[in-house]
């Protein structure tokens, strides 16, 4: 009774027709629609004479011949792509179907999920947003919303592989929880209790299920777009809005993916990438980018795309790097903050960062930034300045050796007072080096599009599902 109850999603399917408008329709069924009994065969029958007629067209039209077409450069980087089998029994995935109150049931207010802006244009597709032209071919390219990962792993896992309808078979749980587009509409909500309500009420509701029972959440987990301060409101410091979502005894039993984990006090928090704007269906759509930022021309040595941030200690580095940026000619500066800032501008972004060596990545409100994986998609080193932008959050998804594929400069160290210098002291052909590894990363730094299926390679889903079910199978064995 309990499987075949939870595994109907239809809820959840119809709802969100209107959030993922970008399901192709095959094209046979587009001209060959007809309601009737015998529909099915004659739209078989009607097909492979028309297949045929167009073979023979092709065939007569375009001869064979014997000319050979060039291949691109590293082209070999198609075995890098070939995944290895993940959904052999090693991963299998059950998601559960959530009522509509805790996901799509809060996009239809979407107005008024964030306080800053309006999320109605960002929850379309999916999540990745509006398309976007003019930055390639294909259907690949959105003005995907820094905070929208939670409804882009939600769209994956819908049509994933490993996913299993029988929770008998799960090795792990996935809770469609749209917690952070539900936290930022509550940010200036000053009654605790409203403001934690939503929260308490999935914590009341996981508990209350079956396969919750087994290992008391060890198995389940969540995936969350925004920063993991925003479900960690603490009785001490100033209230910024955060929920006690995080800290509820439950959810310390489940894993959970976050762009950004508490480096401290986040035992159970995996830090998953910001989603960018590149979002391809086939290995081929990733080799031609990867090709392209290999052959990028870069005639800036450095850039930064940011503001200021006041008051906050962390960021104070932003000062120095503006200043010192602004006085180069080897520097090239973005500047956000005012009405004529491009910051927001994917084409504008990617193609300052597509044509520099090195993308100095800052910590801002909180120690992460979407820029850092802007900077990788465009072929860019980071330079780090805390380890916790990157080095503690992202350990599935980077390199052991950070050296790598980034630069590390102490914000407090002489380096900070003269980053061009740090920055011409290292080697062309180390350079060289970083960069071929921080390209050959972009697969599982990116969230393939929710609609693809066999697109070749390893995504930032994929990546996680694999690691997270090794970790849980060191908590529930």
């Amino acid at each position: 009774m309990f499987i075949r109850k939870q595994a109907a999603t239809t809820a959840w399917s119809e709802r969100s027709e209107k959030y993922c408008r970008n399901k192709e329709v095959p094209w046979p069924i587009m001209f060959l629609n007809i309601p009737d009994k015998f529909s099915r065969r004659l739209n078989i029958f009607l097909l492979f004479v028309f297949l045929l007629a167009w073979f023979s067209v092709l065939l007569l039209w375009f001869p064979t011949t014997n000319t050979t077409t060039p291949q691109p450069n590293h082209i070999n980087d198609t075995k890098s792509l070939a995944p290895t089998p993940m959904c052999d029994g090693r991963v299998s995935v059950y998601v559960y179907s959530l009522p509509p109150e805790f996901n799509v049931g809060l996009l239809d207010d979407c107005h008024q999920l964030n306080v800053y802006t309006d999320m109605c244009p960002h929850i379309a597709n999916c999540g990745l947003g509006q398309l976007l032209s003019g930055m390639g071919s294909g259907a690949s390219w959105f003005a995907t919303h820094q905070f929208i990962a939670e409804m882009i792993f939600h769209a994956r896992l819908e049509n994933h592989p490993c996913r299993t309808w029988d929770p008998s078979r799960a090795h792990l749980f996935y809770i469609p929880f749209y917690g952070g587009l539900h936290a930022s509409s509550k940010f200036r909500e000053p009654d605790l209790k409203a403001r934690d309500a939503l929260a308490l009420k999935l914590a009341e509701f996981l508990q209350a299920q079956p396969w919750w029972l087994k290992h008391h959440g060890k198995d389940h987990f969540l995936a969350i777009g925004r920063t993991a301060w925003d479900f960690m409101r603490s009785e001490e410091g100033p209230d910024f809005g955060a929920n006690s979502l995080l800290i509820l005894p439950p959810v310390q039993n489940m894993s959970v993916l976050t762009v950004e984990r508490h480096p401290w006090k986040g035992s159970n928090q995996h830090g998953i990438p910001y989603p960018s704007y590149f979002h391809p269906s086939t290995a081929d759509e990733m080799l031609t980018w990867q090709n392209k930022m290999r052959q990028s021309e870069r005639p800036h040595l450095w850039s930064f795309v940011g503001a200021p941030r006041k008051g906050l200690e962390k960021a104070a580095i932003r000062d120095k790097i503006i200043a010192q940026c602004a006085g180069s000619t080897r520097c090239k500066l973005v500047r956000c903050g005012s009405a004529e800032s491009k910051c927001h501008e994917p084409s504008e972004v990617l193609g300052v960062m597509a044509t520099s060596r090195f993308c100095l990545q800052a910590p801002g409100d909180s120690f992460t930034r979407r820029s850092t994986f802007d900077s990788v998609l465009a072929g860019c080193i980071p330079v780090f300045f805390s380890p916790h932008t990157a080095y503690t959050q992202y350990a599935w998804f980077l390199p052991e050796d950070p050296d790598a594929y980034s630069v590390y400069i102490d914000e407090k160290g002489n380096g900070s007072q003269r980053i061009e210098e740090e920055l011409l002291k290292i080697p062309r052909k180390r350079v060289e080096r970083m960069r071929d590894r921080l390209i050959k990363m972009i697969p599982r730094l990116t969230y393939a599009h929710p609609n693809a299926s066999g697109y070749g390679f390893r995504d930032a889903v994929d990546v996680a599902l694999a690691a997270l079910s090794k970790h849980v199978l060191t908590k529930t064995s």
